[in-house]
C-alpha cells in the first residue's frame, strides 16, 4: 500500500516497530471494552502479520495511523472485506478504527476515516461501505454519524464472531454510506 496523507496523519502499512503498539490496542480494557477477547503479545503479533499480508496483497486494510509529526502510531483506520461474517452480502466493505485512549477525542478517526471513505469510492469504485460496532459503542456510532453515515435498522445482526457467553456483545448496529451519498456530503461541504 502506498502510504495516503491526511493533515496531521500518514496511513500506511503495518512495520516492525508498531509491534507494542498493536498489542496494546489489541489486549487494553478500554480499548477492547465491546470485544470478548484480549489478545496476548504471540496472538497480537500473528493478526499483526496476518492484517500486514492483506494489506500488502488487496493494497488496503487495517492500516496503521500515525502522526506526522511525529511518527508516533496511535492504532488503525482502514477498509477490510467482510468474507468472515455470512450475515453480509458477499463483497461487503466495512470501515474500522482501534486507538490507543490516549488519542481518543482528537478527531483522528474521523480526519483517517474521511481519507478512506475517498480512497474506497474514488480509487477501489465501491458503491457503498458499511461500519459496524455493538449496540452500545456510542463513541463509534458517533464517529459513523460524523461521517455521513446512516444507521440501517433492519440490516443490524447478531456477530457471529460473539461466543454465546458474551450475549451483551452479540448485537452490532450497522451503517451505511453509499457512494452517492458521501459525493453529496462533499459536494455540500465546498
Amino acid at each position: 500500500m502506498k502510504p495516503m496523507r491526511t493533515e496531521r496523519l500518514v496511513l500506511r502499512n503495518w512495520e516492525e516497530r508498531d509491534r507494542e503498539l498493536f498489542h496494546r490496542i489489541n489486549s487494553d480494557e478500554r480499548v477492547m471494552e465491546f470485544f470478548p477477547f484480549r489478545r496476548d503479545r504471540a496472538a497480537a503479533d500473528a493478526k499483526m502479520d496476518e492484517v500486514r499480508a492483506w494489506i500488502d496483497e488487496d493494497g488496503y486494510g487495517f492500516a496503521a495511523a500515525e502522526i506526522a509529526a511525529t511518527g508516533d502510531c496511535i492504532g488503525f483506520v482502514g477498509l477490510s472485506g467482510t468474507e468472515d461474517m455470512d450475515v453480509l452480502p458477499a463483497g461487503t466493505i466495512e470501515i474500522g478504527w482501534r486507538l490507543a485512549p490516549e488519542f481518543w477525542g482528537k478527531g483522528y478517526v474521523t480526519e483517517a476515516a474521511e481519507a478512506w471513505l475517498a480512497y474506497g469510492f474514488e480509487t477501489l469504485g465501491l458503491d457503498e461501505i458499511v461500519s459496524f460496532a455493538v449496540a452500545e459503542n456510542h463513541r463509534s456510532t458517533a464517529v459513523m454519524k460524523r461521517l455521513g453515515m446512516t444507521a440501517d435498522p433492519s440490516a443490524d445482526f447478531d456477530h457471529p464472531g460473539i461466543p454465546d457467553s458474551h450475549p451483551a456483545l452479540k448485537r452490532h448496529v450497522l451503517y451505511r454510506l453509499s457512494r452517492d451519498g458521501w459525493q453529496a456530503r462533499k459536494k455540500a461541504a465546498r
